[in-house]
């Protein structure tokens, strides 16, 4: 479902603009649609009292929670499961964080993913990712969403925008705290200045060397590390909002000093900030993490170089909280059957030549 199609709806069962809004300001807060000093009786069409628990009822079952898994950092990683069946993941992150699921699977298949690995299954609606954030908003306060779970936001562009858009009003969340990830597609950067809310932005960067983010990001739009850079710039200079370069650092292919170097060129200087993560190791991924020490090393290098860096824990390493692992385990128990690692990608190479 859409949230234009909810809109049409509410319209359609007597809403007004004013009744519109506080069912959807309702709906995305969380918070029954008896809330407030005022009865429903004393304000809302006759009409619309009669339709609103079919619609209430439709809207909860857009988001059901299959699974929670809490952990120790004070992570939740949700398995939520929606109207068709179909599963994706939320995670409720410490400090009032969310990252949701724009996509159930993705197409663009980076190395490194889990959610990656099956491909694309089908686009969410605006409404179901609205939906999450409900449901999350019931377990704990959510003032933060990140549009980094499951899917690749650009794939899905008019939900995305459309989500952003009743999350950032109705919902009540601050724009800038509003981060849409992408792993770079052009047309995000036409359309994301357009928009009546804009959103930060977070751009999938992982290397400077383009052969290499061509082995990594397989499917990924091909636009250069200098290319993206340029433009999340540019988006950055408008909206007021820092770039969050995000950067899964993988032991031996993207960890070297040559990396160090290419960072320092790119981004020193840029309105942004660096996001290393070491790599949230899962299932069927073979792939390793550098030390903590070598990863705080390459951050203190780059602060050195002028380039903002934070190194972050990945969240929910003790509930499989890589992206796609929960879903991933959800269906090998349905199944009965494990899933074999999968042997070390060796055309990705350090160097980006293949081996």
């Amino acid at each position: 479902m859409r949230i234009e199609e909810l809109r049409q709806r509410l319209r359609a069962a007597g809403a007004g603009p004013t009744h519109e809004q506080r069912v959807l300001r309702l709906w995305a807060q969380a918070l029954p649609q008896d809330s407030g000093k005022r009865r429903p009786a004393d304000f809302l069409p006759a009409s619309l009292l009669a339709a609103l628990p079919g619609i209430e009822a439709e809207l909860q079952g857009l988001a059901r929670l299959q699974s929670a898994h809490p952990g120790a950092d004070g992570s939740e990683r949700l398995l939520v499961e929606l109207a068709d069946g179909q599963t994706v993941e939320s995670v409720l992150l410490p400090r009032d964080g969310l990252c949701i699921s724009s996509q159930v699977g993705c197409a663009v298949g980076c190395v490194f993913c889990m959610t990656g690995r099956d491909g694309l299954v089908r686009q969410l609606g605006s409404a179901e990712m609205v939906a999450q954030v409900a449901l999350a908003r019931a377990r704990r306060t959510v003032k933060k969403v990140v549009f980094m779970g499951m899917g690749e936001p650009a794939h899905n562009l008019d939900n995305v925008m459309e989500a952003i858009e009743l999350l950032g009003t109705a919902g009540n969340i601050g724009h800038k705290n509003l981060v849409f990830s992408t792993v770079g597609d052009p047309r995000v950067f036409e359309r994301l200045p357009q928009g009546r809310v804009q959103p930060a932005l977070a751009l999938s960067l992982h290397t400077t060397k383009p052969d290499l983010r061509l082995q990594l990001l397989p499917r990924a739009p091909r636009m250069t590390p200098e290319e993206l850079v340029a433009a999340g710039e540019r988006y950055a200079r408008g909206s007021g909002y820092p770039v969050q370069y995000q950067w899964t650092l993988l032991e031996g292919i993207n960890d070297g000093d040559d990396e160090i170097e290419g960072i320092a060129r790119l981004l020193a200087g840029t309105y942004g900030v660096l996001n290393m993560i070491p790599f949230n190791a899962g299932y069927g991924l073979d792939f390793r993490r550098p030390t903590w020490e070598r990863a705080a090393e390459i951050a203190r290098t780059l602060h050195r170089r002028g380039v903002l860096t934070k190194l972050r824990q990945s969240a929910g390493q003790d509930v499989e909280a890589g992206c796609g692992q929960l879903r991933a385990r959800a269906a090998r128990l349905q199944r009965g059957a494990t899933v074999p690692l999968v042997a070390f990608p060796r055309s990705v190479t350090a160097s980006g030549s293949g081996t």
